[in-house]
């Protein structure tokens, strides 16, 4: 072996090293469920889920938040006509959180037109738009609840401490009715993303 050839080989080397490095494992995936209202975990600290629970079968509960592209104000109680998929977050800048809103946004291409995905959190809008961009996520609609918590509370989703929301997705169908919602036990594992995207298609075929 010639000092060009012992020279290539140290490169790759390095580059592999340096690729293995860099990469994370992926946040482990929860099927399970705990409802609004109950208690989470991150680790070892136990967080009570304060609010008034919502339930599946029952309206949306109507609550203002704030879209990040436009700063207008949004209801999601009366939107009508699509099926709405809120994939809910603590904070966006966190490992799990980019996780989750990436799977979203990238896998979440597969979805009809017809669902409507929204994530949500208690980051502030210039933070959502920011990362928007950063992460060319921008065909995802952005809304936070960072004002007063009022979506958290008024889902049984905010946690009690942190005044974050849990990690949690929520299926809305087109007359407004919650059909489906994932409470994450572990605050660390993302929820069944690929569940919700199979309910959501579903909603979207019935009346």
């Amino acid at each position: 072996m010639d000092s060009r050839e012992r020279l290539l080989g140290a490169c790759v080397l390095f580059f592999i090293i340096a690729g293995c490095a860099s990469t994370q494992p992926s946040p482990p995936l929860n099927r399970d469920s705990v409802n609004p209202g109950g208690i989470v975990f991150r680790g070892d600290k136990r967080f009570q889920l304060l609010g008034t629970p919502i339930s599946v079968g029952k309206p949306l509960p109507s609550v203002k938040l704030v879209d990040a592209m436009t700063m207008g104000e949004v209801d999601l109680s009366q939107e009508r006509g699509k099926v709405l998929f809120l994939s809910i977050v603590p904070s966006i800048d966190t490992r799990v959180c980019e996780a989750q809103t990436h799977y979203l946004g990238e896998e979440g291409d597969r979805l009809p037109q017809g669902v409507r995905r929204i994530a949500i959190s208690r980051d502030t809008p210039f933070a959502q738009k920011r990362f928007s961009r950063e992460a060319k996520l921008t065909d995802i609609r952005y809304l936070s609840d960072y004002k007063e918590g009022e979506f958290g509370r008024s889902t049984g989703l905010l946690m009690d401490g942190s005044k974050l929301l849990a990690r949690s997705v929520i299926l809305v169908d087109k007359h407004g009715v919650v059909r489906y919602i994932q409470v994450v036990p572990e605050m660390t594992h993302v929820p069944d993303m690929e569940a919700a995207f199979q309910k959501a298609i579903q909603l979207l075929k019935e009346d």
